[in-house]
């Protein structure tokens, strides 16, 4: 039986083909692409103002609400925050990664592997309030800076409109600080294979032909590991994008996307207006993912 089953699936490899990819596509189907269909045609419904239910009529008011001021506000807050962080993370995760890439050896290698890997097997919500008691006023930040007399600087720091608040754990500051901590090592791993990637080869000849070390970084290895950036940045841009449980930890009045969707959905009920929301940030990763293709970031994954 066994064997003529073998016998058939080796003359029909379509058919093997579609034993295998069958039940993850169909679960692709199920569970991914088909709510988020169903997320797209809901924020082109509208919410009755008057008895509070979903009117299933084909409208485009939920679009037109995104583009008020408040709104807008917040597409801009989370997209600046995201670069932000991203940026961040760019310029901590190098050094690390061209020193595990470069220099470090066998035994070093997996010691700084298991430091990058190890913050990721702890609980989500156990670091970001443990980032919230840190950055309190009565934290180790704190008191860091009033140990060293710069009381001062964070009290003007956290006075600048925008960024700042009534401490460190309730401010723009405590949650940029907060996503960095909690992004960085997606941004490492990508950046240290890249950098593996880069053959000694292009960096003797670089050297050879009378470049400085300064030079050869810019015009061999930075280019060749712009697509491990890239990749490293897909994850820490995209997840910046649609979180809500450090702003709404970390945060103040200022609302950002994952909240306000939170907020429509679970508050107000309001399940257009929040689809709506979402469809932003997927419309903007669908487009950001078409650039990293294009500088070849997936071959960094």
């Amino acid at each position: 039986m066994l064997a003529r089953l073998s016998n058939y699936l080796y003359r029909h490899p379509t058919v093997l083909l579609l034993m295998l990819l069958g039940p993850p596509l169909l679960y692709m189907l199920g569970f991914y692409v088909a709510p988020l269909a169903v997320l797209l045609v809901n924020s082109f419904y509208r919410l009755d103002d008057f008895t509070g239910q979903v009117v299933r009529e084909v409208s485009l008011q939920q679009y037109a609400t995104l583009l008020q001021g408040a709104n807008l506000d917040i597409f801009g807050r989370t997209a600046l925050m995201a670069f932000v962080v991203t940026l961040a993370c760019v310029v901590l995760a190098f050094p690390l990664a061209y020193y595990i890439a470069r220099h470090a050896g066998p035994r070093t290698k997996a010691a700084l592997y298991l430091s990058v890997l190890l913050p990721l097997w702890s609980s989500y919500l156990v670091k970001v309030y443990a980032w919230k008691l840190l950055l309190s006023q009565e934290g180790i930040v704190n008191w860091v800076f009033e140990k060293l007399g710069l009381q001062g600087v964070l009290t003007a720091l956290l006075a600048v409109p925008g960024i700042g608040g009534p401490s460190l754990s309730i401010s723009n500051i405590g949650i940029f600080i907060a996503f960095v901590y909690t992004w960085l090592p997606y941004m490492i791993l990508p950046m240290q294979a890249a950098l593996e990637r880069v053959p000694n080869s292009l960096l003797e000849a670089s050297g050879d032909l009378g470049a400085r070390p300064a030079e050869t970084f810019r015009t061999v290895t930075l280019p060749l590991i712009i697509p491990g950036v890239v990749a490293g940045s897909i994850f820490t841009f995209s997840l910046t994008l649609g979180d809500f449980v450090i702003p709404a930890i970390l945060g103040n009045s200022s609302f950002y996307i994952g909240q306000a969707v939170l907020t429509f959905q679970g508050s107000s009920g309001n399940v257009p207006l929040a689809a709506a929301f979402t469809v932003v940030p997927i419309v903007i990763m669908i487009l950001y993912l078409i650039g990293a293709k294009r500088v070849g970031a997936f071959d960094a994954l």
